[in-house]
C-alpha cells in the first residue's frame, strides 16, 4: 500500500505525481480540494466515482463539461472502455495541460480533451489568470472575468455527437447555459445528467430548466471525505464539506424514486444551503 501511494516530487515544487485509485495522477499540491485530496487520500470525491461506476457501461459516450485535471475523466474513460468514449472540456489552459498529461500517463486513447468553454451558444469568454503556485481552489474558478485570457466557447449541440449517454456538468454557476446549448442533444439522446447545483441564487432557474427539458432531479450530496479512502487515512481534512449535485433522469424513464435520494419536486423547493 505504501509503495502504491508513494508520490514523486517533480522539478516544479507545486506539482506531484502519484499512483492513485483510478490511475497515475499529476496534480498541484497547492490546490485545496482536488490536489489536496489526491495527495492525502489517493483519490478525489470517490463517492461520486462510485455513482458513475454503477451507471456507466462499456461502449457508452460521456460528455464531461469542466473536467479539471481529469480526476474523474480517467475513471470515466476506463468505465466506457475501448469501444466507448469521453469528450472532456476544460477552459483553464494550465489545468487543461494537466488533464492531457493524466490521460497520456494512463494510456487513455478514447478521450477527446478540448481546451474550450461550453455555454448556450458559440462565442468567447474570459478565463481569469490564476497563480497556480499559491494556495487556492483551482476547480472553483468562475468564467467571465473582466481580465484574463479569452477562450473560445462552444455549445454542445454544435458537436453533432453520434451518441450521448451521460453529461456531467461542473462549471461554477454556468450550468444553465450549458444545458441551454445542449437542448437538441438532450432531446435526441435523453442522457443521464449529473449537474452541480451549489449556487442557491441560481437553483430555481436551474431546476426550471431541467423540468423544461423533461427531466426529474434528485439531490446527490456526497461527502468529499471517503472513510474507506485508498490511503486508509481516518483523518478527515474536509470536515462538513459536501458536494451539491443533481442526479437527473428523463421523466419518461425515471424510476418512482431513487433509494436514499431526495427528489426536487418544485422550483420553490429550497436549496440545502438556504435551509
Amino acid at each position: 500500500m505504501f509503495e502504491k501511494l508513494a508520490s514523486i516530487d517533480l522539478p516544479s515544487s507545486h506539482l506531484r505525481l502519484k499512483h492513485c485509485r483510478h490511475g497515475v495522477m499529476l496534480y498541484n499540491i497547492r490546490d485545496r480540494y482536488v490536489g489536496g485530496s489526491l495527495d492525502r487520500y489517493g483519490e478525489f470525491s470517490e463517492l461520486e466515482a462510485d455513482l458513475f461506476s454503477g451507471l456507466i457501461k462499456p461502449g457508452m459516450l460521456v460528455v464531461e463539461v469542466g473536467a479539471n485535471i481529469g480526476a474523474h475523466t480517467v475513471h470515466l474513460a476506463n468505465l466506457v472502455g475501448e469501444n466507448g468514449g469521453v469528450v472532456a472540456f476544460e477552459p483553464q489552459r494550465v489545468i487543461f495541460q494537466m488533464l492531457c498529461a493524466n490521460l497520456a500517463l494512463n494510456g487513455i486513447e478514447n478521450t477527446d480533451a478540448q481546451c474550450l468553454a461550453v455555454g448556450a451558444a458559440p462565442g468567447e469568454i474570459m478565463v481569469p489568470r490564476i497563480n497556480y503556485r499559491r494556495d487556492g481552489n483551482f476547480g472553483g474558478i468562475s468564467l467571465g472575468a473582466d481580465n484574463g485570457d479569452m477562450v473560445e466557447m462552444i455549445a454542445l449541440d454544435n458537436l453533432m455527437l453520434p451518441a450521448c449517454h451521460m453529461i456531467k456538468i461542473d462549471v461554477e454557476g454556468m450550468e444553465k447555459p450549458v444545458l441551454d446549448g445542449a437542448r437538441e442533444t438532450i432531446a435526441r439522446f435523453r442522457p443521464f445528467l449529473y449537474v452541480e447545483d451549489d449556487r442557491p441564487d441560481k437553483h430555481a432557474e436551474l431546476i426550471a430548466t431541467l423540468f423544461d427539458l423533461g427531466y426529474r432531479a434528485w439531490w446527490h450530496l456526497p461527502w468529499l471525505f471517503n472513510p474507506e479512502n485508498l490511503a486508509g487515512d481516518s483523518e478527515n481534512i474536509f470536515p462538513n464539506i459536501t458536494s451539491f449535485n443533481l442526479i437527473c433522469l428523463p421523466r419518461e424513464s425515471a424510476p418512482d424514486e431513487i433509494e436514499g435520494a431526495v427528489e426536487v419536486r418544485n422550483t420553490t423547493d429550497p436549496h440545502p444551503l438556504a435551509r
